[in-house]
């Protein structure tokens, strides 16, 4: 957390301060006042509009915080830090969001210094995902305990690692890039350009293309009356209609990504060992029936060491699209105490 920007002395020794939390989108911008328990007071949403720059995207995000602490009934002077959650690789130290792929010309922003300049609060810039696994882990459905591993598969494969209570972001900021794992060697090219990572086997993105490919070979399936598939994605929402009409080619190809994530999960106990897993993001919430037991049955199978489900439950999130922005203000807060903002 960059510190230039210091919160008076009043505020470091009022226990009732509040938090901002800023999720940080391609499409939109969500900010809420969130309280030390999690508890959300005020929120604001708009449209990111990235086309329009950087200069003009980050003054969308400092109205929508300035807009989410009206609606809770307070001004600036309640609030104790804010914390941002960003699409990206971003430096926690310094406050720089240092590369954001679903955001163009976002290379080396120093998001921090910028908002704190605008909101007069200490600011905290985050990986969103990191945020939000951190946001499930303290005040989500994982909160009872320490160590958790967040996978969020949508478009792409996301996570975050809480390592006895404490967000692991590894030595270059960039742990837990569990979507670029490698599972299938010569497998199925990523948007990262190698091979055979698990986002090229089971995010969203890849579900699409396998369907695709099945239709195309010849296989019937109620997704083409649902949509055009040469000229519109197959959503989430269309997989789920799909699944409950137990359409087989969808069947048969989000359960096999489903396969895959409950043997990529065990790699990552085995080398973990964490209490806890949660799976979150759009696709699951759209298709978490189907595809939560698939995840969890080869995930117990394929551990090193048998453990009972009981003592490694795997778990849907519970926060939905707050995830980040409360997981974003518990970082800051966290932060902002230890520093004794």
């Amino acid at each position: 957390m960059t510190k230039k920007v210091k919160a008076k002395k009043t505020q470091r020794q009022d226990p009732a301060c509040m938090t901002l939390g800023i999720d940080l989108g391609g499409t939109k911008i969500l900010a809420a006042v969130v309280d030390q328990q999690g508890r959300i007071l005020g929120t604001a949403k708009r449209r990111t509009h990235p086309e329009q720059g950087v200069d003009e995207v980050i003054a969308r995000i400092a109205k929508t915080a300035q807009e989410a602490v009206a609606n809770a009934h307070l001004d600036m002077t309640a609030i104790q830090a804010a914390g941002i959650g960003a699409p990206g690789v971003a430096d926690h130290n310094t406050g720089v969001l240092e590369f954001a792929p679903n955001l163009p010309d976002w290379t080396n922003i120093p998001l921090g210094t910028r908002l704190e300049q605008m909101l007069g609060v200490p600011v905290l810039v985050e990986n969103d995902v990191n945020a939000g696994t951190y946001g499930e882990a303290t005040a989500g459905v994982a909160h009872d305990f320490g160590s958790v591993v967040g996978i969020f598969p949508g478009t792409g494969i996301g996570g975050g690692i809480v390592l006895d209570g404490k967000l692991w972001r590894g030595a270059r900021n960039a742990a837990a890039e569990i979507g670029h794992m490698v599972v299938m060697i010569d497998g199925p090219q990523c948007g990262c350009g190698r091979r055979g990572c698990i986002e090229a086997l089971a995010s969203r993105t890849a579900i699409e293309r396998d369907i695709a490919g099945e239709i195309r070979g010849g296989r019937s399936s109620l997704v083409t009356t649902l949509i055009d598939i040469e000229r519109e994605p197959i959503t989430s929402g269309v997989l789920a209609r799909a699944l409950e009409e137990n359409d087989p080619v969808i069947t048969d190809v989000v359960g096999r990504a489903a396969y895959h994530l409950g043997v990529f999960t065990a790699s990552l106990v085995n080398a973990l060992d964490p209490q806890c897993i949660v799976y979150g993001g759009g696709l699951i919430e759209a298709c978490g029936d189907f595809m939560l037991p698939i995840i969890r049955t080869n995930t117990y199978r394929h551990l090193i060491r048998p453990v009972h489900p009981d003592a490694l439950p795997i778990l849907e999130a519970a926060l939905g699209d707050n995830a980040v922005v409360i997981g974003s203000a518990l970082l800051a807060s966290a932060c902002a105490q230890a520093e004794g903002v």
